[in-house]
């Protein structure tokens, strides 16, 4: 077959970008335009090969293998196929498991059954040899391509280059195109601010068992959830000191504990989880929140499949986004009105009933899996976050005089 077919390891194409413009290989470092980076891959490819391309293949590590938000963007672009391998972490670092397998089985098994004339291998491991060296006897002809190093020397296995029959270096330039570095600002952008008692609630004081974190943990930088309250209160060190978790928000309203600086509404009624009304100083739910009806009660057949359809082709994963999309096909298929007043009445506190269903929605998404297999305190502050900023963004318009 006259085509070809490229076939990427992310870890090493984005690692290799990093280290790159960032001057580090860690991916957090950099932003990534996916549409961008495939559609100069696929232009680069048929240009090199000159032959059309069948499919990109792109290789990467996710935990348990769960398709994380670039994972989702990427599957659904045409001529695109994404190959998970496991995530793992070991001595505090993440490595990828069975990317190296999959690329050698993927590359041997076009090969043998004659898919293309040509592929592409973005990569640098020298595992792969063999399947390169099996792709050649086969009358593939291979591109390897490499991305420039930071420091000027190979960033590819040598046998992987010698064995090559083509090969090129993505420049500076190239990657550019597509791929940017993080400015370290200290913070993260700020989502729109929280109403008063939120940041009342994020900026009261941790107790003793939260002061106590490691150095690691104290200095490392905030979520975009919590960066609100910092801006709001001016308050430097609330931006830095992290966002209280349930339990520490419990361990304030504890008898005997005394805080003469804590303000005077920060109750806890952010985290709605069960078991929450067993805490001290806080109060039961009130019996409306049981008529709320939930987003799945709310939602047909044909809804639930156009919802799907929405969620892999346009939503992106972002925490604070996933938020926004749950609370407007909640508000939007509400019958009666007036249930969103009854919702505004228990502010900041989602009824345990839809909270549950929203973290559910979440956790396909991936968002809540955790390298401990925990809940990320985070990504749930940013979640709901996004669920009362589009409840308060339709509350807004519908009480808004005429004419503005």
């Amino acid at each position: 077959m006259d085509r070809c077919i490229v076939l990427v390891d992310a870890g090493y194409l984005l690692g290799a970008a990093a280290s790159l413009l960032a001057g580090e290989p860690s991916r957090s470092r950099i932003t990534v335009d996916h549409t961008a980076l495939i559609q100069g891959l696929r232009e680069r490819a048929e240009a090199d090969t000159e032959r059309p391309l069948l499919r990109i293949y792109w290789f990467d590590g996710a935990p348990d293998r769960v398709p994380q938000p670039e994972h989702r963007r990427l599957r659904v672009m045409p001529r695109v196929t994404v190959r998970l391998g496991a995530l793992t972490r070991s001595d505090g670092r993440w490595a990828q498991k069975g990317v190296d397998a999959a690329m050698h089985a993927e590359l041997t098994e076009l090969a043998r059954n004659r898919a293309c004339s040509d592929v592409v291998l973005v990569t640098g491991d020298g595992d792969l040899l063999p399947g390169m060296m099996a792709a050649k006897e086969h009358g593939v002809a291979v591109h390897l391509w490499a991305v420039q190093a930071a420091d000027g020397d190979y960033n590819q296995s040598e046998d992987l280059v010698a064995e090559a029959d083509e090969r090129r270096v993505l420049d500076r330039v190239w990657i550019t195109k597509a791929v940017r570095a993080k400015e370290l600002t200290g913070v993260c952008a700020p989502q729109p601010a929280p109403r008063p008692e939120i940041a009342a609630i994020l900026s009261a004081p941790l107790p003793e068992s939260a002061l106590t974190a490691t150095p690691e943990q104290a200095t490392a930088a905030p979520h975009p959830a919590a960066a609100p309250r910092a801006q709001e209160n001016g308050d430097r060190h609330a931006a830095t000191k992290g966002v209280p978790t349930p339990k520490d928000l419990a361990a304030l309203r504890a008898p005997g504990v005394h805080h003469p600086k804590e303000p005077a509404n920060a109750t806890l009624r952010w985290s709605s989880d069960k078991g929450w009304v067993d805490r001290p100083g806080t109060p039961a739910e009130p019996p409306e929140a049981a008529a709320l009806p939930t987003l799945a009660q709310l939602t047909t057949a044909e809804q639930r499949w156009a919802d799907r359809e929405e969620d892999i082709t346009t939503v992106g994963g972002d925490p604070f986004e996933v938020g926004q999309v749950f609370a407007r096909r909640w508000m939007g298929r509400l019958p009666e009105q007036h249930n969103l007043q009854k919702l505004g009445a228990m502010y900041p506190r989602i009824p345990h009933r839809i909270d549950g269903e929203l973290l559910r929605y979440a956790a396909r998404f991936g968002l809540l899996a955790h390298k401990d297999d925990q809940i990320d305190e985070h990504d749930r502050y940013a979640i709901r976050a996004g669920f009362w900023r589009e409840i308060d963004v339709r509350t807004a318009a519908e009480h808004a005089p005429a004419g503005e």
